[in-house]
């Protein structure tokens, strides 16, 4: 559903996405937490705005729904980069059910 205005998303669209955002660091084996330390915290609120704007929400909820069990976010995902590199970085590795082993 788009948003009513391409400049400013509505709070239901923000939060939507948001929801959307979570799950797709938790199929990646990252937490706010983790993104919250990179750039004292810039990372975190970088990483929301590109959700909030992001006009690939539907691409999303139908990979999320389709594929959520693939540990890596897809290629469409603006914040895809972050969450490939926090994991690599963070040396997690996450199983189908995304479990985390060594």
């Amino acid at each position: 559903m788009p948003s009513r205005s391409r400049f400013r998303p509505a709070r239901a669209d923000i939060r939507r996405r948001h929801r959307l955002m979570r799950r797709m660091m938790r199929i990646a084996g990252v937490r706010p937490q983790d993104v919250a330390q990179v750039d004292g915290g810039l990372a975190l609120i970088e990483a929301q705005a590109k959700c909030a704007y992001c006009q690939y929400e539907e691409a999303c909820q139908a990979w999320l729904d389709a594929h959520g069990d693939l540990p890596l976010p897809p290629g469409f995902c603006a914040n895809a980069r972050l969450f490939r590199a926090l994991r690599e970085a963070m040396g997690k590795r996450i199983s189908s059910k995304g479990v985390e082993s060594a």
